[in-house]
């Protein structure tokens, strides 16, 4: 039965993670925290106190991984935003050459019937 339960905790958590897109500071903090425990642990085994040290350097490293994620997370902001104006500005672009193309027609246009 508790090997049941186990099963079904991580297959909710396994569906609840691909639905939705982690973040770098997500992903930093598992990250960090793993790193931390196993660096926490090996510090803490070797003056004797092993839980207190998983326990502190699983703790600083989650903290430590989420602040680097969340500077990621907002550089990927950043440059999703710099995009979306380098694209308005390129559309903005291709309009004005569309209007100085209808211009020079019509000025062509203008130029013909005066002739006549």
């Amino acid at each position: 039965m508790k090997m049941f339960k186990l099963f079904i905790v991580f297959s909710l958590l396994i569906l609840a993670s691909a639905c939705a897109r982690p973040s770098y500071a997500s992903k930093g903090a598992l990250g960090g925290g793993a790193l931390g425990a196993g660096l926490g642990a090996i510090i803490g085994s070797a003056t004797g106190h092993t839980a207190e040290g998983l326990a502190i350097g699983t703790g600083i490293g989650a903290l430590g991984g989420a602040v680097v994620g969340e500077g990621m997370d907002q550089v990927d902001v950043q440059r999703e935003e710099t995009d979306e104006l380098q694209r308005r500005q390129q559309e903005e672009i291709e309009r004005q050459r569309r209007e100085i193309e209808e211009l020079k027609r019509q000025q062509r246009y203008d130029d013909q019937y005066r002739r006549y």
